[in-house]
């Protein structure tokens, strides 16, 4: 006997079917531009690598070039190899699916990149180059970063050029890094020694605090220098020279009296275990020009000072042996003048009395008042006289030196003759401009 199909049974099976083909289709997705893909080498030639991609089921083609930016010989490669690449175009203008090897090994790099970031693990690298802004480092495929701002014991305070020299020291050399930028649309990948030599350091710096010992000499380098002082390399660690402490005179900047990289003796001012900080001076070691003041000035003596800045309150002028006295308004002028910059300025050249000597409090005050109209014009005309003899002998000096006929000596001799004389014009007028006040 025959059995029929029951219609709706047939339905259901159809359905099931198409349910099961569909569900079979959205599990098999297609690679995508941009993905990375398992292949296996069809084919090696001078132009390339051919590819054959199973879930595409077509080959794909990886151009020599892409090859020889990765530094790659075809050698390396051979039928039936498998490979990772990415899927740079799905059809070219040929119709071509085409492949990248070396993005394929990128996108792995840029993976391990941000992992040593999150991770904030070290890795160590060697330098293949430096320019002015910092060193470049290999990471596999990818070129990382180092600005100069990271790089380890490198000077504050150099110029661009000198900045490039100490960094080309370290090309070929093995140096320890951290992850600290990963842009992948940038293409940035930038690394930092000096945060990866973070916690070495505060380690050299706690063993250092406890071998130092306060009012000892020590010799170190100048690393840095800064507004506020200077920084001087003990050997791992860095201690600081307050301005106040490079010299008994008053210093503007700590470039007039140090460089990076000059080798100097420290005294050991003060330390600071629970702040890691390490004080110096370089002032301790000099003799103290104060202690020599008692013997050098007196009240009522006339001296001359060159005036070395000016305040509101008055003015600091530089006397020997490498002291600053204070010029007070109220010694500048009867009535003192509002504004001292209309009287004195920066580098002139003053005839005043002492009026107080305080060695041990390190202070010296002058009067330009109470200099007589008189005693400043037997100064002025003393010091004119100076200046002409020594122009006089600058001209007699160059004329020696000068072969008959040396026009050029000739004519520098005149140069320095006329800028003598022009000086000495200038410091008289300089002086002059006092007088209306005196």
């Amino acid at each position: 006997m025959q059995i029929e199909a029951v219609p709706e049974l047939q339905d259901s099976i159809l359905e099931l079917d198409f349910a099961a083909l569909l569900e079979a289709s959205f599990a098999e997705e297609t690679p995508e531009r941009g993905d990375i893909v398992t292949g296996v080498v069809v084919a090696v030639d001078e132009q390339g690598l051919i590819v054959g991609i199973e879930g595409m089921k077509r080959d794909g083609i990886v151009l020599r070039k892409d090859l020889d930016r990765m530094g790659a010989d075809l050698d390396k490669y051979h039928v039936d190899d498998e490979i990772d690449v990415m899927i740079i175009r799905i059809e070219d203008e040929d119709g071509n699916l085409l492949l990248s090897v070396s993005q394929a090994q990128q996108t792995e790099d840029w993976k391990r990149a941000e992992e040593l970031m999150e991770t904030d693990g070290v890795w160590e690298g060697v330098v293949a180059d430096a320019n002015r802004g910092g060193l470049i480092v290999p990471f596999g495929n990818l070129r990382g970063f180092v600005p100069a701002s990271h790089v380890l014991d490198l000077p504050r305070g150099l110029n661009e050029d000198e900045r490039k020299m100490r960094m080309s020291r370290l090309v070929g050399e093995t140096i320890s890094l951290k992850v600290i930028e990963v842009n992948r649309k940038r293409r940035r990948l930038v690394f930092s020694q000096r945060d990866a030599n973070r916690g070495t350091r505060e380690q050299r710096k706690e063993v250092l605090l406890d071998q130092l010992h306060e009012g000892e000499v020590r010799k170190g380098v100048v690393s840095g220098l800064r507004d506020f002082g200077a920084f001087v390399d003990l050997g791992g660690a860095d201690g600081l020279i307050h301005i106040s402490e490079l010299a008994w005179h008053r210093v503007n900047h700590p470039r007039e009296v140090l460089k990076v990289g000059d080798e100097v003796e420290v005294y050991i001012l003060r330390l600071d275990a629970e702040g890691k900080r390490i004080g110096l001076s370089l002032k301790r070691l000099q003799d103290n020009p104060w202690t020599l003041v008692d013997d050098l000035y007196h009240i009522g003596q006339l001296v001359e000072g060159v005036v070395s800045r000016v305040a509101q309150f008055g003015a600091f002028v530089s006397l020997d042996p490498g002291i600053e006295a204070l010029l007070h308004t109220s010694q500048i002028a009867e009535p003192p003048p509002e504004d001292p910059t209309l009287v004195v300025h920066e580098g002139q050249h003053l005839l005043m009395r002492v009026i107080s000597v305080e060695a041990d409090k390190q202070r010296l005050g002058l009067s330009l008042k109470e200099v007589p109209e008189e005693e400043k014009a037997r100064w002025r005309e003393a010091r004119a006289a100076q200046m002409e003899s020594a122009a006089a002998e600058t001209e007699a000096e160059t004329e020696a030196d000068a072969e008959p006929g040396d026009d050029e000596a000739v004519a520098t001799a005149e140069q320095a003759v006329s800028a003598v004389e022009e000086n000495v014009e200038q410091e008289d007028g300089s002086v002059l401009e006092t007088n209306p006040v005196e």
